[in-house]
């Protein structure tokens, strides 16, 4: 179908020679192999591919080389089968001529694919399912622009696309590869038509040429015969294959300067990008080449090849016969938006439509840029109605903000300013530069904000740290208050009789033992019972210790449960009754636990009792060892430890900290740390044997420890180490971070007990191997 719709034209333009029957005179050819390919990583718009390749790996044809690094990104195929040679930095086709990454590729000569994936019966598919294949096929913007086609349809709003244009203009002088394209490989354009209106499901199928292109819109006419796509002929003007420019002339829609067409529900495709849909979908091919055109005088045959991407330009120029006394410059692109490459080294990447070998005769050297006399042509050449005049002055003095506010960035820098411009001035570079000059500014910008948001948001931490310290300083100074009060209370309180009665065993088992431990020393003394004596502190065996901490457990448990009953005296009945249960229950547990400990009391009295010696003469005992000095101190600093934990657990006990859990198994492992002790110092006495009366005794040497001892020793003290700094970060972290922290602890608490386990095992297995020695019969 033909023109059926009303063309709207746009405003400037301008009509440069074409130039495009030189490149035309011949079918679309296959040039052969090259030796080398060089495939940069980011031959796209968005973030650099992610090489998946070493040196040295052997590929094939189609084979994935680099995978997308972001959402906005294209992967990169190997154009033929060969070995990667290098991952290095090459000159790449940009106006900067600077270098990146690149996969360089030596072909082998056999051009063998890897497996593929065809697709020819889509329309079972799910859409997201396509969307990803026309991604993983690397297919981006074949007009210039190099957008993953992927994220262009996967970024519109759902069921809001209602036109799609497929851009066939081609516009600028010289370039032929649509036009060569749309002759030759229709059909391939419109099965890939059908691919996105499966996806898309637009209202309207409009197909954009210039009435300078009949063979090409004839050919495309028949291919469409049995569908609904409209092949539209627009007046040749260039710029009208810019893809807005297109819309208006096909719609009469302009797209906003902040929005894109996809916005206002109209998608845009190259006729290169559709027929590489279809490759990807029916064929299961990935992008691998192109239509490129070759042309310029310095060419003997300029045509138009299906040229792999990463061929080296010189391979193509050689190929179109190249008079290379005669160029005088390389140009990629067209004449109005291209730029000049300094090398023919450089290949040929996904964005590649042309190549012109210009002779001097055809591209001569610009004269030198005059001054603007404010003839006012590029204003009316401008196709987006700017001021580029104004554009130009703004730029050269570097004042951002009026470039800004003349709408630089809505600039498509097609160059129709500077090609009517009598002075000469290169208005599209100074346009460039002001572009990047504002990217910059703004990324600087952006940093100076995310640095200040970075130090305004730890302000705000410290300062909600700070406060939550504050509060629970705050907290606990009212907690303690309350407990002193609570105290005083209790004291000037009379005392109910169960907790009299209480009181009154615990003054009798004092009073009993302070008279055990008198009854002892004046034995040892030779003292007769009734001279006075120095007060000594009851020695407490391992039962009444364990039931000493038993016993302040439950004191701080009742202790707690009367004040909670206190609080709520005024609450519900079945409350307060539970509470008093409670307390009942936990008073028989005290006094249970009281008489437990005044039995095992008696029970340590009555064996020292009959341990004891008649009145005699006090043997002197042997002089201690260095040994046996060192083994007792640290007896008694582990004595002191244990003593200091089992403290720091009641009063935990008492004000229910958080910490209590923690408590307890610093008290368990002050325990084992003491056993050990112990049993270190009495392991020399127990395997001393009698020796003669004649001969001096043996100096008792602590056993060293093993390497395995020592090293599960520094394991335990490295752990515990860990559950210490585990609890710091605890007290001083804040509510979001507790939880973590929370666990954290947990789980240092659990390796410090492994390790003091590995450690109680380690020195059990060699204690056990040391008294299995001492059994075995002396020579």
């Amino acid at each position: 179908m033909s023109n059926l719709i009303t063309i709207h034209e746009f405003p400037g333009g301008v009509h440069p020679p074409e130039n495009k029957q030189q490149s035309t005179r011949t079918a679309i050819a296959t040039p052969p192999l090259s030796a080398e390919y060089v495939l940069p990583l980011n031959q796209h718009s968005g973030s650099p591919a992610q090489a998946l390749v070493k040196v040295g790996d052997s590929v094939l044809k189609g084979q994935l080389l680099a995978r997308a690094s972001g959402f906005v990104s294209a992967p990169v195929h190997a154009p033929t089968s060969g070995t990667i040679t290098a991952i290095e930095s090459r000159k790449v086709p940009h106006p900067s001529g600077l270098t990146e990454t690149c996969i360089v590729l030596a072909s082998d000569g056999e051009d063998r694919w890897c497996e593929l994936f065809p697709e020819p019966d889509y329309t079972t598919i799910d859409h997201q399912a396509l969307i990803r294949r026309i991604y993983d096929a690397g297919i981006v913007g074949l007009g210039g622009a190099g957008f993953p086609a992927a994220v262009k349809m996967a970024s519109r709003n759902e069921d809001k696309i209602h036109t799609l244009v497929v851009n066939g203009a081609e516009c600028e002088p010289y370039i032929t590869a649509d036009d060569m394209l749309m002759r030759e490989h229709a059909d391939r354009i419109v099965s890939g038509i059908d691919i996105l209106c499966h996806l898309l499901h637009p209202e309207q199928v409009l197909i954009g040429i210039e009435d300078n292109k009949p063979e090409a819109a004839k050919t495309m006419e028949r291919a469409c015969h049995d569908r609904a796509y409209q092949v539209v002929t627009v007046p040749t003007k260039y710029p009208s294959g810019d893809a807005q420019r297109l819309i208006y002339l096909l719609t009469g829609r302009e797209v906003p300067s902040d929005a894109r067409s996809v916005d206002i529900g109209i998608l845009c495709y190259n006729t290169g990008t559709i027929a590489a849909i279809h490759d990807a979908i029916i064929l299961g091919r990935p992008l691998i080449s192109r239509i490129t055109t070759l042309t310029g005088d310095a060419l003997a045959q300029p045509q138009n090849v299906e040229a792999r991407i990463g061929t080296p330009a010189k391979d193509l120029l050689a190929f179109a016969g190249l008079k290379q006394n005669e160029m005088n410059n390389l140009i990629l692109g067209g004449p109005m938006m291209g730029f000049t490459l300094d090398s023919t080294d450089i290949p040929v990447i996904k964005t590649t439509n042309c190549l012109m070998a210009g002779t001097a005769e055809e591209f001569p050297t610009a004269p030198p840029a005059r001054a603007c006399i404010r003839c006012g042509d590029c204003a009316v050449a401008c196709p987006v109605s700017l001021l580029p005049q104004q554009l130009y002055w703004h730029a050269k003095a570097a004042n951002n903000d009026q470039l800004q506010h003349h709408n630089l960035f809505d600039c498509i820098e097609c160059g129709a300013c500077s090609y009517v411009c009598p002075s000469t001035i290169p208005l599209v570079q100074y346009f460039r530069a002001g572009k990047d000059q504002i990217r910059l500014q703004q990324a600087k910008h952006e940093k100076a904000e995310q640095s200040k948001r970075r130090f305004e948001n730890r302000q705000q931490r410290l300062e909600r740290i700070a406060a939550e310290k504050e509060a629970k300083r705050k907290a606990n100074a009212e907690r303690a208050a309350q407990l002193k009060a609570a105290r005083e209370a209790e004291k000037s309180a009379p005392a109910k009789p169960s907790e009299t009665t209480i009181d009154a065993g615990k003054q009798d088992a004092i009073q009993a033992a302070i008279e055990r431990a008198k009854a002892r020393k004046q034995a040892a003394a030779g003292q007769p019972a009734s001279e006075p004596v120095r007060k000594a502190r009851p020695t407490l065996n391992p039962k009444q210790k364990e039931l000493k901490i038993q016993l302040s457990m439950i004191n701080a448990q009742l202790k707690k449960t009367e004040r909670t009953l206190a609080q709520l005296e005024d609450s519900e009945p079945e409350t307060t009754a539970k509470l008093r249960a409670d307390i009942d229950r936990l008073r028989e547990q005290q006094a249970q636990l009281q008489q437990d400990f005044d039995r095992a009391g008696d029970t340590n009295e009555s064996a020292i009792t009959s341990d004891a010696q008649p009145p005699a003469e006090k043997a002197s005992k042997p002089p201690l060892s260095d040994d046996q000095k060192k083994l007792k101190i640290e007896l008694a600093m582990a004595r002191a430890e244990l003593r200091k934990a089992e403290r720091s657990l009641a009063e935990a006990l008492e004000i229910d900290n958080d910490q209590t859990e923690a408590l307890k198994l610093k008290v368990e492992h002050c325990r084992q740390i003491l056993a050990e002790r112990e049993q270190a110092l009495a392991q020399p006495a127990t395997s001393e044997t009698t020796a003669p009366a004649d001969e001096k005794p043996a100096k008792p040497k602590r056993a060293p420890l093993s390497d395995a001892a020592k090293k599960h020793k520094i394991e335990s003290a490295m752990a515990w180490a860990k559950v210490k700094k585990a609890r710091r970060a605890l007290e001083n972290a804040s509510d979001d971070d507790r939880a973590a922290l929370e666990q954290a602890l947990k789980t240092a608490v659990s390796e410090a007990q492994q390790a003091d386990a590995a450690l109680s095992a380690c020195l059990e297995q060699e204690a056990a191997q040391k008294a299995s020695t001492n059994e075995l019969p002396k020579e």
